[in-house]
């Protein structure tokens, strides 16, 4: 049942569903804020025909086609590369080259001679004779070994370095 009322301000007639007792609402005429009131004995409208039963809403379906405009920036500049590409596995590069891939190691009690370590001396001369364009890739090691005399384990360190060649 609808309730019918007068908006206090400017005594434009309104029509409110029953279930919206005590709302606030604004008025469309003046735009003021009122409260619908509760029904009064001769402000009810008479009774009509029962209100149709609402029909369900329709299954949503694809959105309107919706027009965006997006615009592309331009630079001046080459851009900065923020993602850099990884290195080739080992195995792709073998595969790749016409030149074979070959490990070299140097341990450093192999690079001692009497009284003096030349270790640093002979990986810088190898790496010189292979060339820089050749090194693929350069490991250090560590391993320990024996002491035949002492029999005792000593730990020392090493260069794998893998080159074409």
């Amino acid at each position: 049942m609808d309730i019918i009322f007068k908006c206090p301000h400017c005594d434009q007639e309104l029509e409110v569903d029953a279930g919206g007792v005590g709302s606030t609402l604004q008025c469309p005429s003046c735009s003021n804020t009122i409260t619908v009131p509760a029904s009064e004995s001769g402000s009810a409208a008479p009774p009509t025909a029962p209100a149709p039963t609402p029909t369900p809403a329709p299954a949503p379906g694809p959105r309107p086609h919706e027009e965006k405009h997006f615009s592309v920036p331009s630079h001046e500049a080459p851009p900065e590369v923020l993602i850099t590409k990884a290195n080739r596995p080992l195995e792709v590069a073998a595969k790749e080259s016409d030149r074979k891939m070959r490990i070299r190691t140097f341990k450093r009690t192999d690079c001692q001679e009497v009284g003096r370590d030349k270790f640093d001396e002979k990986v810088s001369e190898f790496l010189d004779h292979v060339g820089q364009a050749n090194v693929i890739s350069i490991n250090t090691i560590n391993y320990s070994s024996t002491d035949l005399a002492t029999h005792a384990q000593l730990q020392d360190y090493g260069v794998l370095i893998v080159f074409r060649g």
